[in-house]
């Protein structure tokens, strides 16, 4: 907050992520950040993130180096871990001790640690593992409590996924386990833990009152997570009680159909080429009746309806504007990181039969809405028992989209475009759209990397919005006490 005036409310002075991809990415954003701040962004950042200048000749600009300098000074690449708490401590205490000179004292924790030991997909995948009660990683969250004992920070952010609600170990419930723990780290520090979309004190709450669904709050995502706002008991007296507003919903059109029409590539890639596209598409639009072929031609030259449509409804309107003026930036040329995967020919039919299906339903469809000679060449396949008869997902354009997680990195199935015509998986940009990543953020690694780090994010506009109803908690706006009994 304060980014637009150059004068932002909160710094970050301490980074730790694990994975070296991540920590690129993380590093460049803190340039970009700090670029901003002093000075404006130069055109060189555009054209390293474009391609057109490398990382060398970029770095060594004395800007960008200044910039670089601070960013490498709070971004870490760590494993939180017992072993690495002595370090991650020391990095913590020298962080806050050169901040303290420039703030009064109080800070923000914010975190969300490894969930793959709550997720129902995480858990069903171990159903029979007997070793899975002993994973370390039903634990890990300790290693953000530990955090808490040590610095006692005035407010602690904490996310995970919906599962935790659910997970168990020895019978104990994770979730009631996590919150006994956060509100009381240890003898002398305790924590009144409250929820940002439930407006009564902590313990009047229920477990299901902490989870944030995402497309109620202006978000095109149907994304559901845990989130923990904590406030440490000598700060509660002198804080606001402040909740998130709901907003109209943004949906899959509103985020990525203004983006370029893109062919799905094939593979293998000797295959790939225009003529077979072509081929691909005329037998995918043959399957269908004439009637349908001409609407789906038609809509191959006109496109679906572009952002700019007039949206009647106040609301939307409102959330739409807030939501493409958070990711629009008019320095970039052209969109980042959308570039079609490549598909076998036989799944790209499908994507064109499913995505044609679901503009005539309005949802996605299932398994069964494929016709004879589509359906995959799998032993399970056909009957009553015929697993994930969702296994095809289109997103729908005029609904919020359906969970982005990382494993979009490794299936493109479940994350279909929704104009028939393109007969493909979602590009990174369009994930990342999705997630509320600003359109000139740039994510470092490989694709597949740079689609696990969209896939484990937070949403960005969410989170903005948590970190204004901090602002208020705090009334580091000025604002007087509003809360009530």
């Amino acid at each position: 907050m304060g980014e637009e005036d150059g004068d932002p409310i909160f710094q970050t002075v301490g980074s730790f992520e694990m994975e070296p991809n991540a920590v690129a990415t993380l590093t460049l954003r803190s340039v970009f950040r700090h670029l901003k701040r002093n000075g404006g962004v130069p055109e060189s950042y555009y054209k390293y993130i474009s391609g057109s200048k490398s990382w060398e000749d970029f770095k060594e600009e004395p800007r960008v180096a200044a910039a670089l300098e601070v960013a490498t000074a709070h971004v870490h690449e760590i494993e939180l871990s017992e072993a690495t708490r002595e370090d991650v401590a020391q990095k913590i205490k020298g962080a806050l001790a050169a901040a303290s000179n420039n703030s009064d004292g109080d800070w923000v924790l914010i975190g969300g640690p490894p969930c793959q030991a709550y997720s129902l997909a995480g858990r069903s995948r171990r159903t029979n593992d007997k070793q899975f009660a002993f994973d370390k990683k039903h634990f890990l969250y300790e290693e953000y409590l530990d955090i808490i004992k040590q610095f006692a920070p005035a407010l602690f952010v904490m996310e995970n996924v919906k599962g935790l609600l659910s997970s168990t170990n020895h019978g104990v419930g994770m979730f009631g386990q996590i919150l006994h723990d956060l509100q009381h780290p240890s003898s002398s520090l305790t924590y009144e833990v409250r929820s940002l979309v439930i407006d009564r004190k902590s313990g009047t709450l229920s477990p299901k009152d902490f989870v944030i669904p995402a497309e109620d709050y202006g978000i095109p995502q149907k994304r559901h997570r845990v989130i923990l706002l904590g406030v440490r008991s000598d700060v509660v007296e002198r804080t606001n009680r402040a909740v998130l507003e709901p907003s109209s919903r943004v949906t899959v059109k509103d985020a990525i159909a203004d983006l370029p029409f893109l062919r799905s590539k094939i593979s293998p890639k000797r295959h790939d080429s225009q003529e077979n596209w072509d081929t691909l598409r005329k037998r995918a639009l043959g399957r269908r009746d004439q009637r349908s072929a001409e609407v789906a031609s038609a809509s191959a030259d006109s496109g679906p309806d572009q952002v700019g449509q007039q949206v009647q409804e106040d609301g939307r309107r409102a959330a739409v504007i807030r939501y493409r003026k958070w990711i629009e930036d008019d320095a970039l040329v052209s969109p980042l990181q959308h570039e079609s995967r490549s598909h076998m020919e036989s799944d790209i039919e499908r994507y064109a039969h499913l995505a044609w299906k679901a503009e005539e339903l309005g949802k996605s469809p299932k398994f069964a809405d494929l016709p004879e000679g589509l359906e995959p060449n799998h032993k399970n396949i056909g009957g009553d028992n015929t697993p994930f008869l969702d296994r095809f997902r289109v997103q729908v354009w005029n609904e919020p989209s359906t969970t982005i997680v990382s494993h979009i990195s490794k299936d493109g199935h479940y994350y279909i475009h929704p104009d028939e015509c393109q007969m493909r998986s979602l590009t990174v940009r369009e994930a990342a759209r999705l997630q509320t990543f600003p359109d000139n953020y740039f994510f470092e690694g490989s694709r597949t990397m740079q689609f696990h780090q969209v896939g484990n994010a937070v949403p960005p506009l969410l989170a903005r919005l948590i970190a204004e109803k901090v602002v208020e908690t705090l009334r580091l706006d000025g604002t007087e006490d509003v809360s009530e009994d």
